[in-house]
This record gives C-alpha cells, structure tokens and sequence, in this order.
C-alpha cells in the first residue's frame, strides 16, 4: 500500500511540473477610459475614467496562447452641449465582460514576455444609468465587440493594454459607439 501511495505522489508531482507552464490563471485589476459617441452634431462626447476587475486563464501553446477572462468593468461616456457648455446626457454602465483571446508572444522567456492578442468579447449589461434627455429603456442588454491589444508579463505579474469596441450600437434609435482603452495589472496564481 505504501508502494502505490509513493508512486501515486510522483505521479501527480510529474504531472504539475509539466503542466505548470502550459496553464496559468490569475486576478486582475484596471482602469479604463471609455467614450461613447454619436452621431449628434451638436454635442462633444467626453470621455469618462472607470475600473475593471476579474480573473483571467492562460493556456500556453508553445509561442500562441488562448486567454478567456471573466471580468466585472464600469464604462460611462457624457455628451456635453457645444454652446452652452454643459452636460446634456450621461451614461453609467456596469457590464460583465467576457472576452477569449488569442494571441502570440513575441518574446518568450521564463522571467520575460511579451505578447500581442485579440478576440471577441460578450458584454453583458448588469446595472445601467442614462441622466438627461435619453432612457435607460433603449440601451442593449449583451453587446458583442472586439478587443485587442499587447501585454508583458514579468515573472507573476501581467500588464495588459487594450482597445476594446462594439460592432452594434448600444443604444437603439441612435448611431452610438462605445469605445474603450482598458490598462489591467494581473497576478498570476498558478
């Protein structure tokens, strides 16, 4: 009994030690600067300061990766009247972002990466807030876009920065885009 229970131990050793640069995973934290625009003439977008926070997977394919994430990010934009200088409508969006990345290392170190991605990201509206002339009635619940960007990683920690943007307008009845830049530091757990 005490063979197998060796056995079993090196076994499993073997196996963690082999699998531990083909998978890691982690949480991040970020911030962003979203922008929501439209097709109004009459009024400037600006651009709003929001965080994001998640947890991420990597799986290593020699020098191509694949990285679904998982995160929960606040993105707002404000319109603001060009004549009298004062705020006309304001979006507050909390979304649950899903985004599956694929992405290759340009360097590829043990202590030192550095990486290029991107793929598709499903956001999922979780809380929403319109203030002025518009309704919160007329926003998308799920929006599908793309993101990408390039990341370093650096012995356990990862730095990513992204564009993130949407195919569909989020708001119906009117020509609007929320576009996004997304700076994430990581920790890399295992």
């Amino acid at each position: 009994m005490k063979k197998i229970t060796v056995f079993v131990m090196i076994v499993l050793l073997a196996l963690t030690g082999k699998a531990q640069g083909f998978f890691d995973a982690g949480l991040k934290a970020g911030l962003n600067n979203s922008k929501i625009s439209t097709d109004v003439a009459d009024y400037n977008p600006q651009t709003i300061n929001n965080y994001s926070f998640g947890a991420f997977a990597r799986l290593n394919l020699g020098r191509l990766y694949i990285q679904p994430e998982a995160y929960y990010n606040s993105k707002g934009g404000e319109y603001i009247d060009k004549v009298n200088l004062s705020t006309v409508n304001s979006f507050d969006l909390k979304t649950v972002d899903v985004p599956a990345l694929v992405g290759i290392k340009l360097i590829d170190q043990k202590a030192l990466n550095l990486r290029i991605m991107a793929g598709p990201v499903v956001s999922f509206l979780t809380d929403k807030s319109v203030k002025g002339q518009l309704t919160e009635d007329n926003l998308k619940n799920s929006l599908l876009g793309w993101q990408y960007g390039a990341g370093v990683d650096f012995l356990f920690l990862t730095f990513d920065a992204r564009m993130e943007s949407y195919s569909r307008n989020f708001y119906e009845g009117l020509d609007s885009k929320n576009g996004t830049f997304v700076l994430s530091l990581g920790i890399k757990l295992f």
